[in-house]
Order: C-alpha cells, then structure tokens, then sequence
C-alpha cells in the first residue's frame, strides 16, 4: 500500500469516522478544508451505480451544463472542413482540422479534453476508436459532440459542460468545480450533475441505484456523502 502524504492523513482525520455519510454541502464545506493551500485542487464526485455496464440497457452516459462551471477552460478539438470548420475557430476551438488531425491523434497526441466532429466525418473519426474511446474522449450524437452545429458544442464545452460514463466496474466519476470555489457554488454544480445521473437511470437496474458516493479533492481523502440529497444547505 502507497504511504500517505502527512498532509492526507491530517485530512483524512477531519473526517468523522462514526458519520456514516454526510449531506453534501457538508461534504464539500470538508473537502474544501482538506484541499490544502498549496494548489487550487479540483473537486472530484465518485459514484458506485447498481448497474451492469456490459448490458447496454444498462449503461449510463450523458452531459450536463454545470451553473458555475468547472474552473477550468477545455481544450476543445473539432473534426470539421469548409464553414464548420471557420465556426469552430471562431467559436473558441483550440484544434481543428480532418485528415490532419486524425493523422495527429494516430501518432499518440491527445492533449486536448473534448473532441467534436461534424456527421460527415465521423466515418474517419472513427478509426481513433482505439485511441479516444478510453479516455472518453470519442465524439458521440448523444452527448451532443457529433453535430452540424459545432460553434454551439464548442461554447457548451468551452461554459462547463461535463461528459461522464460509467465505467466496466460500475463507476461513475466526473468533476464538479475547484476548491477555490465557494461553497454553494460547488454545492449547486454537484446537485446539477447528480439529478442528471438520476435522470439517467436505466430502467432495467433494480435495486439500489446509487449504492455509493463520495467526494474528494485531487489529493485529499474522500468523504462519504448521501446520495439520497441533492440540495441540502446544511
């Protein structure tokens, strides 16, 4: 097992070990005192789904516009030619191109956080499955970043829009801020986000649907919270 930082275990003694879970706006009010004043830590959510992610009736994927933001300005790829491709830089895009940037992203680049591709040229995009599709990266209709009106999913992104997925071990995991955000703002992110994953819930999981969530910044331990409330204050 890895040691921990002084700074961490001093964290983690924050947490009251005999409260089963916190309300979430208890939950940030700690992470944000565990962050540390070092770096800005980015503020993570972690949920453990009752889903089956091998079944497709039972994988859950979306977006949400979180009010405040995320603290950090994405760095947008677009597969687009011709007028799409002069919105898309007009838009914000910080890459854009077709073959070319295919060809980029085949030799191993990836330094960017969102890509977005017009209808057109998905059959090319596609080849990058092997390469985008892990990191969650890969264009997709139903979060919206396969369209013709890529100026509109550039801005979206660009404002603090948020793309999750449930992995193959029934985790969900997405951003919902900066530590250096203030409480009710972190608190209204994390609301926005949850009830779209509640939106979401496959119709074919039973039983418990979220069975696990906590919060934690980058380095900081995590901290259960109840995933039953959404806008408590307190």
């Amino acid at each position: 097992m890895a040691k921990r930082s002084k700074a961490y275990v001093a964290a983690a003694a924050k947490i009251d070990a005999d409260n089963n879970v916190y309300a979430p706006a208890q939950a940030i009010a700690l992470a944000k005192e565990t962050a540390g004043e070092k770096t800005n830590s980015t503020v993570e959510v972690a949920f453990r789904l009752g889903v089956d992610p091998r079944k497709a009736d039972q994988m859950v994927r979306g977006t949400v516009n979180l009010p405040h933001g995320t603290g950090k300005t994405a760095r947008v790829v677009v597969f687009a030619n011709g007028d799409k491709a002069e919105a898309a830089r007009a838009a914000g895009a910080d890459f854009v191109g077709s073959d070319d940037l295919i060809e980029k992203i085949q030799g191993g680049w990836v330094d960017f956080d969102a890509a977005v591709a017009t209808p057109d040229l998905m059959g090319k995009v596609g080849r990058l499955g092997k390469v985008l599709g892990p990191r969650n990266l890969m264009p997709n209709p139903k979060t919206g970043t396969v369209t013709m009106d890529v100026a509109k999913a550039v801005g979206d992104i660009k404002g603090g829009k948020i793309d999750f997925r449930v992995d193959k071990h029934s985790n969900l995991h997405f951003i919902i801020g900066k530590a250096s955000f203030d409480a009710k703002q972190l608190t209204e992110n994390y609301a926005a986000a949850l009830e779209e994953v509640l939106r979401l819930k496959p119709s074919a999981s039973k039983g418990r649907y979220i069975s696990k969530a906590t919060i934690a910044t980058t380095f900081g331990p995590g901290i259960p919270v109840d995933p039953n409330v959404t806008r408590v204050e307190a």
